[in-house]
């Protein structure tokens, strides 16, 4: 994997289509404490993609209860 920007957008996505699934913020499925530089790469704008989509929803509708991954 090449860490640029398609991989970028590509991490987000589906750390967004991961809380729209109601999957909890540490059920990343990259280590980001790994010391391969993919993994925490993928680890790092994997969550970024999962807070943008409940930052969104929170955004929509501030008095629903959102998952806050703990």
């Amino acid at each position: 994997m090449e860490l640029n920007r398609q991989a970028h957008l590509a991490l987000l996505n589906e750390g967004k289509a991961a809380f729209k699934a109601g999957d909890p913020s540490d059920a990343c499925p990259y280590d980001q404490y790994s010391a391969d530089q993919e993994q925490q790469f993928s680890a790092r704008y994997w969550t970024q993609g999962w807070v943008a989509a409940r930052t969104a929803a929170e955004a929509e509708n501030p008095q629903a209860e959102t998952s806050t991954g703990q």
